[in-house]
C-alpha cells in the first residue's frame, strides 16, 4: 500500500453505523476530552450568573443565562448522539471534532458580551463553526450508509434551514423577542424527531446513558471549583466564620448528595425507544442546567456570608433551595419516578416542600444551606434502606 493509500484509508475510511448491541460501548478518551474542553463554557456561564445573583441582577440577566446554557448543552447533544452512531475514529472525524471543539471555545469568549452587553455575535460565530463541523458530517454519513440516507439528509438541512434562521433574526431588523427565541428552540428540538422518524440512527443506550453521567461528574465538579474559589478569599483572611464553616460543609454535602441521587440507578434501562430517549435525553437540559446554577448559587451565598452582595440572606437561601429543586425534581421525574409506585412515589415532594420552607426559618445561610443538604441526605439513605426495589437490573448496587 503506497503513502497516499495509507493516508487515504486512515483520513477517509467508509462511515458506518455502530451496532446499538455493541458489548463493552464506552466513551472514547477524543469524548472525554470535548466535555472537558466544552465544560469550560459551562464555567463562564456560571460565573456570568454568579456575579448577576451578587448584584442583584438576576431577574434581568436569567433569561439570558437560559438561553446561552441552551446553546451550549444543544451543541454538546448534537455532538454526543452523532458520535453514539458514526464515530468511525479517522483522521477526518477527529478534525471535525477539533473544529467543534474550537467553536465550543469562540463561544464560552463569547458569553460575557451576552451578559455584559446582550450581543450574542459572537456566541453565534461559535455557533455556526460546531454546526458546519456536524453538517459536514452528516453529508459523510448520507454518503457511505445508504441505510440511513434519508436520515443524514434530514439531520443537515435541518440543521442549515434552522442555522440560516439563526443568522436571519439575529442580524435583521426584527426585534429578537423571549418568544421568537422559543420558537427557534423548538425548531431545533424538532430536527432529531423529524429526522430519526421510522428510522432512527444506531445509539447506543449504554453509551449515551455513560455519556450523560460523565458530563453530570464534570459539571459537578467545575460547581464545586465555583464554590471552594468563593470561600478561598474569605480563608485567606485567616478569619474564618462559622458561617462559612457550614457553607463548606454544607454546599460539600450537597454536591455529593446531588452526585448520589444520580447514580444510584443505572439509566440505560430507561432508553429502550426512540421516544423515550427524547424524553430523557432532553430532559437534562433542566439537570445540567440545575447543577451549574446550584454552583453558582453556593459561589454567590459566600458573598451574601461575608457582606460582599446587595441582596439578603434569606433570598440567597431561597434561591439555593430553588437551584437545588430544579435539579432533584428533574432527576426525580426522569430517573426515579418510573419506578416507583404507591406511596414511594410521595417520599421525594415531601422532601422538597421541607427543603424549600427551611429558608424561613434559618437565621442565617449557613446553617439554611447545610440544613437542606441533610434533608436530602436523609432521604436518599431512607430511600437506599427501605424504599428502593431491590432489583440488580435496574439499580447500580
Amino acid at each position: 500500500m503506497s503513502l497516499l493509500e495509507s493516508f487515504k484509508y486512515l483520513a477517509l475510511r467508509p462511515v458506518a453505523a455502530r451496532d446499538p448491541k455493541e458489548h463493552h460501548r464506552v466513551a472514547t478518551p477524543l469524548e472525554l476530552l470535548f466535555d472537558l474542553i466544552f465544560v469550560v463554557a459551562i464555567a463562564e456561564a456560571g460565573q456570568q450568573l454568579h456575579h448577576a445573583i451578587i448584584e442583584n441582577h438576576l431577574w434581568s440577566m436569567l433569561p439570558y443565562y437560559f438561553m446561552v446554557f441552551f446553546a451550549l448543552w444543544w451543541a454538546w447533544m448534537n455532538f454526543t448522539w452523532f458520535a453514539s452512531a458514526y464515530d468511525n475514529d479517522d483522521i477526518f472525524y477527529r478534525f471535525m471534532t477539533f473544529v467543534q471543539i474550537a467553536g465550543s471555545l469562540v463561544m464560552a469568549a463569547g458569553i460575557p458580551d451576552v451578559f455584559h452587553h446582550q450581543d450574542f455575535d459572537v456566541i453565534i460565530i461559535g455557533y455556526v463553526i460546531m454546526r458546519l463541523a456536524l453538517v459536514t458530517q452528516w453529508f459523510r454519513v448520507a454518503r457511505h450508509d445508504p441505510l440511513h440516507r434519508t436520515v443524514a439528509l434530514r439531520y443537515a438541512f435541518g440543521i442549515i434551514f434552522v442555522q440560516i434562521g439563526w443568522l436571519l433574526f439575529h442580524f435583521s431588523p426584527i426585534n429578537f423577542t423571549a418568544i421568537l427565541f422559543v420558537f427557534m428552540v423548538v425548531l431545533e428540538l424538532g430536527v432529531p424527531v423529524f429526522a430519526e422518524w421510522n428510522n432512527p440512527t444506531s445509539w447506543h443506550p449504554h453509551h449515551i446513558a455513560e455519556r450523560y453521567s460523565l458530563l453530570t461528574i464534570i459539571v459537578l465538579g467545575e460547581s464545586v471549583v465555583a464554590c471552594f474559589k468563593a470561600i478561598q478569599d474569605d480563608l485567606a483572611t485567616h478569619i474564618i466564620h462559622t458561617d462559612i464553616i457550614l457553607l463548606m460543609v454544607g454546599g460539600l454535602m450537597m454536591m455529593f448528595t446531588m452526585w448520589w441521587a444520580y447514580f444510584d440507578r443505572d439509566a440505560h434501562h430507561l432508553l429502550k425507544n426512540s421516544k423515550q430517549a427524547f424524553l430523557w435525553g432532553y430532559g437534562h437540559y433542566f439537570i445540567f442546567i440545575s447543577i451549574a446554577a446550584v454552583g453558582a448559587a453556593l459561589a454567590a451565598a459566600v458573598d451574601v456570608a461575608l457582606g460582599r452582595a446587595e441582596i439578603g440572606s434569606q433570598f440567597m437561601q431561597y434561591l439555593v433551595a430553588a437551584t437545588l429543586l430544579s435539579y432533584t425534581t428533574s432527576l426525580w421525574l426522569l430517573n426515579e419516578l418510573p419506578y416507583l409506585s404507591g406511596i414511594r412515589r410521595w417520599l421525594y415532594p415531601i422532601t422538597a416542600i421541607i427543603i424549600f420552607c427551611i429558608p424561613a426559618i434559618s437565621p442565617n445561610i449557613g446553617l439554611g444551606v447545610f440544613l437542606m443538604a441533610v434533608v436530602y441526605a436523609l432521604r436518599l439513605i431512607f430511600s437506599k434502606c427501605y424504599l428502593v426495589e431491590r432489583d440488580p437490573k435496574l439499580h447500580s448496587d
